[in-house]
């Protein structure tokens, strides 16, 4: 039996599979081999060498004058050959072996090896993906079909990226490599599956902490994310350290950083946003690259009255309300922007000390010149179809009512001034 043991020891060393655990498992399955031939009434043990690996099954037998059943029972002449004390009563330890035992020892083994090293290899990979989780991993496309992708991890096993975590407008080949958020691992009756995104926020937040080695190590930390994958991300940032920027930490040199990461969501837009710990302060970065005039706090509520200037209030809403959502998102609250004329209207207060004209919100051009790559901003992404419903129910964003910024509230203000005012100052935004 000593090729057993050589087997073993191969499987330990290679697929790290305990030669202990197996030899336990051996033994364990032998039992059922024992009850053909001794008895399920028998009182025996399988006991495995765990050098020479030989397999032997010892039996307590009574000793007795007359024997009824061979398997439980010897005569004290028989027990005397075992202990030369024995006498009447007395329970015997011996060995029993049938001639079919060895064999059926030695097809247990094997077949045991065998179901070890495939739940070995499964469990392996289970415990690679199940530390991968809430990461990033790259795949391999292998199929493109009507509802979505199958992609190969690591050549470790195939998922499905579903259509509904796909980006909107992306389009992939067989054989492209591909950056996936691990959602989840779980187990299921057939083994378990790996759930992959590319609409899931944390992707951003990820992808900042592979490019950028300040939000790596902890010295900008991201406070908050609001997404709506494929056409725009906000991302709010902190420094815990007051000689590093954060905003020009994600920026990078004429917008390498950042830029890396827009090419691996395809375009899509991404305003950085220095976070405040003061909520109006929040606001009136996270409508950027809206100017703002003044920022309310409703008392008792975790909402906001906001007043921007009459020729910024498109830019403040954005495209079918999209920077008002997204900013709304970010920071948690509710957010009622007016112009500064429909304030007046109304009689509402509002404080406008810290504005003027020239105000250049945080970053000026002559600090981070270019950092963005104008081009990659110029045109806003269509987001005809997308579901806000579905994306907060999918990953439990901050509560927002949607209602605040139907586009029924906002139909008199037209896309085409948001458009005509981003045309004129593209790149604006994007140093936020």
């Amino acid at each position: 039996m000593s090729e057993i043991i050589d087997a073993l020891d191969q499987l330990e060393k290679e697929k790290g599979i305990s030669k202990e655990v197996l030899m336990e498992a051996i033994e364990k399955s032998l039992d059922s081999a024992c009850e053909k031939d001794f008895g399920k009434d028998t009182d025996y043990e399988v006991k495995m060498d765990r050098t020479t690996g030989k397999i032997q099954v010892f039996a307590n037998k009574t000793v007795v004058d007359v024997i009824y059943d061979t398997h439980r029972e010897m005569t004290l002449e028989e027990a005397k050959h075992y202990d030369p004390e024995a006498k009447l009563d007395d329970e015997i330890r011996v060995e029993v072996t049938t001639k079919d035992f060895g064999r059926i020892a030695a097809q247990k083994a094997r077949s045991i090896i065998v179901q070890a090293i495939k739940e070995g290899e499964r469990s392996a990979v289970f415990d690679y993906f199940a530390s991968r989780e809430k990461d990033i991993i790259t795949g391999i496309v292998q199929k493109v079909n009507d509802r979505g992708l199958t992609i190969s991890l690591d050549e470790k096993m195939e998922t499905i990226l579903s259509e509904q975590e796909m980006i909107p407008g992306e389009h992939y080949r067989t054989g492209d490599r591909i950056k996936l958020y691990i959602v989840e691992v779980k187990k299921n009756p057939k083994g378990f599956k790996v759930v992959v995104s590319r609409t899931h926020p944390d992707l951003v937040k990820r992808l900042f902490e592979r490019e950028i080695s300040e939000v790596a190590d902890g010295t900008v930390e991201i406070k908050s994310i609001s997404r709506e994958a494929g056409s725009r991300t906000k991302i709010a940032v902190y420094s815990n350290d007051k000689n590093v920027d954060a905003v020009g930490a994600c920026v990078g040199m004429s917008g390498t950083r950042v830029n890396n990461i827009v090419d691996d969501l395809k375009g899509e837009k991404i305003d950085i946003i220095e976070w405040s710990e003061d909520p109006a302060v929040f606001i009136e970065h996270a409508l950027s690259p809206s100017k703002v005039i003044s920022v309310r706090l409703l008392d008792g509520e975790k909402s906001a009255k906001v007043v921007v200037p009459d020729y910024q209030l498109s830019l403040a809403i954005g495209k079918e309300g999209q920077n008002a959502r997204l900013a709304a998102k970010l920071t948690g609250y509710k957010i009622d922007i007016k112009s500064e004329s429909q304030a007046k209207e109304l009689g509402e207060e509002y404080y406008d000390d810290n504005y003027n004209d020239d105000y250049d919100r945080e970053y000026d051009d002559e600090k981070y010149d270019d950092d963005y790559d104008n081009e990659k901003y110029d045109d806003d992404y269509d987001r005809d179809g997308y579901d806000d419903e579905e994306y907060d129910e999918d990953y439990d964003r901050e509560d927002y009512d949607d209602e605040e910024y139907s586009d029924e509230e906002y139909d008199d203000y037209d896309d085409e001034e948001y458009d005509d005012y981003e045309d004129e100052n593209s790149g604006s935004d994007d140093k936020e």
